[in-house]
């Protein structure tokens, strides 16, 4: 069984020979992440404007169609998160030498690639995967318009600049990706895993939960990034650079523009049901 699930998630010759590249990776251009981005926005402002215009007061009934899309997340994270595990461990163990050589700890390769990799075998091959998944996270968005009619900036935004950090993990070859991908399909196949029974109605319905539930899913999130871009920063002063800084830096801008919005938004969310209460008291 595990010589099976180690051909499958390391040692298949798709994933060993990968190579981010253009002529060789789908969706690995700029051309096409430009236009996928322009495609989820547009379709999504549309099918919010053509609700508002409408009047419509019920959503859109689409069956089984998003319980089956979080079962198909939360199964392609855990499999990203358990591919990315077995791949990271093999890459560390075949490069020991380089880290006794440099006197540096091989955990430090979690947080800092060092200068000149290239986005290529098993650990960037999941990487490759966790960027598709995102394009498959984009139909969320949809969903919820239709279901519910409403459309906020900062799920635009927030979702649009994951799809672009993923992106730009693969065509810098970008330190610290590998620690950030591993806790997001961790996260994500709990919270989908969690959707998948709340909409098939064998958990309970509770939209204060969830929202407490993906508020602390935020929270930590930003709190482990924000450790992590330190560490990052630490390590390419004091260890003599990691590759892709310039990418991790453009990444850091985006992290702290997500947290602010999501801040924002949960404070006004916040502030509006202190206000109701007071006004039903």
């Amino acid at each position: 069984m595990g010589v099976c699930v180690k051909y499958w998630l390391l040692d298949h010759p798709s994933i060993g020979r990968f190579r981010w590249s253009s002529t060789e990776s789908w969706g690995s251009t700029w051309s096409f992440l430009v236009m996928a981005i322009g495609t989820y926005i547009t379709t999504s402002l549309t099918l919010h404007v053509i609700f508002k215009i409408a009047g419509r007061r019920r959503g859109v009934p689409l069956g089984r169609i998003p319980a089956m899309h979080s079962l198909l997340m939360s199964v392609v994270s855990a499999t990203v998160f358990t591919g990315m595990v077995i791949s990271a461990v093999a890459e560390i163990r075949q490069t020991r030498w380089l880290w006794q050589r440099t006197r540096k700890h091989s955990l430090e390769w979690f947080l800092c690639f060092p200068l000149g990799i290239r986005p290529s075998g098993p650990v960037f091959f999941w990487s490759y995967a966790f960027y598709l998944s995102r394009l498959l996270h984009l139909f969320r968005t949809l969903f919820v318009i239709l279901q519910h009619r409403t459309l906020s900036f900062s799920t635009l935004f927030n979702h649009s600049m994951l799809l672009l950090m993923s992106f730009l993990w693969l065509e810098f070859a970008q330190s610290f990706q590998v620690l950030a991908i591993l806790f997001s399909t961790l996260v994500y196949t709990v919270v989908y895993g969690h959707r998948f029974s709340r909409e098939i109605r064998m958990l309970p319905s509770a939209s204060e939960g969830i929202t407490l539930r993906a508020s602390c899913q935020m929270l930590v999130l930003a709190c482990f990034n924000l450790v992590c871009h330190i560490g990052v920063l630490l390590l390419h002063i004091l260890r003599g650079g990691c590759n892709g800084i310039g990418a991790w830096a453009f990444n850091s801008v985006l992290n702290a523009a997500i947290l602010f919005l999501f801040l924002n938004s949960y404070v006004n969310i916040f502030s509006q049901k202190k206000a109701s209460m007071s006004a039903i008291s």
